[in-house]
């Protein structure tokens, strides 16, 4: 039997996913920022009409779920699977957005790496024959993340330069055993990589290294090099951990720069809006993929990226417990033909 997989961590599709449609919904920083044009909503308040942050969010999720199944034409019934999650305990926004649609749910917590999971979990179900059309699907918002995991808004904390900020969005893509792409082709499953890092305002250095890690694997498992994508984007390590990629790659003697980008720099306008470090959170990959990326993509602008979402997988008792932060990396290619 001919196998799929390549090397320890890495995976070719034969029969290539299309991505049918897409959709998403942000925040009013988000749409003040160089990217939105390329977004389908935008809330004006951050509220989007509810009474609490985090229904706020499931709001977010419900708009731009609805927003794709309307662009698609299908039915909440012709879809096998759902694969969702987001920054909240227990992935509520998913769950509480979910419990009202006849959809098979997996629920996710890949933190800020859950896009590039969820895309490839939906990949390997329709690719392995286990289903026709799976939706892929995430989100955060500022306010309810900052509740969990730092300190309310009313405290009026000081942040530091390190410091990310969680994007408002909700990212959602529809793949399907049918279309005329962009198609998954190829991907890698991350592995957790921790150097030790405990400060929780300084998310792009513990999430580097598995970015680094990851990206590495990719192009040596398939035989690739930096140019043979038109971008490679991580979401989201934000300014400093892109420098970090940037230069773990060079000491390899590797240049990536001309190539490489990441959601996190590229969301907001790091001059005239205050984001320190740039911006984070499940939304920001998500809202940039859903946004900019496959629309140049639709436009022929980008032919063939390489999508690499990482996320920091602590929670707000382990860091109070002195605990390190650990870091993963799902990386899938996405491409303008099935590349067989």
């Amino acid at each position: 039997m001919q196998t799929k997989k390549i090397g320890k961590q890495s995976i070719v599709f034969s029969s290539p996913p299309s991505i049918l449609h897409y959709a998403n919904a942000v925040g009013k920083k988000e749409g003040d920022g160089p990217l939105s044009s390329y977004f389908d909503y935008i809330s004006p308040d951050d509220t989007f009409g509810e009474s609490s942050w985090e229904k706020s969010e499931t709001a977010m999720q419900e708009k731009a779920l609805t927003t794709t199944l309307q662009r698609s034409r299908l039915s909440a019934k012709e879809i096998d699977y759902i694969f969702a999650g987001d920054l909240l305990n227990q992935c509520i926004a998913s769950a509480y957005n979910l419990r009202n649609m006849p959809i098979p749910f997996f629920g996710l917590y890949g933190a800020c790496s859950t896009m590039a999971e969820s895309l490839l979990l939906s990949a390997m179900s329709i690719d392995g024959l286990f289903a026709d059309n799976c939706i892929a699907m995430t989100s955060s918002h500022f306010c309810s993340a900052e509740r969990q995991y730092r300190t309310p808004l009313e405290y009026g904390n000081q942040r530091t330069p390190t410091s990310q900020w969680t994007a408002t969005g909700s990212g959602c893509i529809l793949l399907s055993k049918n279309g005329k792409g962009p198609y998954i082709t190829h991907a890698t499953v991350g592995k957790i990589e921790d150097k030790g890092i405990t400060d929780v305002n300084n998310m792009g250095a513990a999430m580097a290294p598995a970015a680094y890690s990851t990206i590495k694997t990719h192009l040596t498992d398939f035989k690739l090099t930096p140019d043979d994508f038109d971008l490679i984007v991580t979401g989201d390590l934000g300014v400093l951990g892109k420098e970090i990629v940037t230069d773990l790659f060079k000491r390899d003697g590797i240049s990536i720069s001309s190539t490489y980008d990441d959601c996190g720099a590229m969301l907001y306008d790091m001059q005239a809006q205050d984001a320190h470090a740039g911006a984070s959170g499940c939304g920001c990959s998500a809202i940039v993929l859903t946004g900019y990326l496959l629309k140049q993509m639709k436009e022929k602008k980008l032919k063939r990226i390489l999508f690499c979402g990482t996320g920091a997988l602590h929670s707000p008792t382990s860091i109070m417990q002195g605990e390190s932060i650990p870091g993963i990396c799902h990386a899938v290619t996405i491409s303008n033909t099935k590349e067989a």
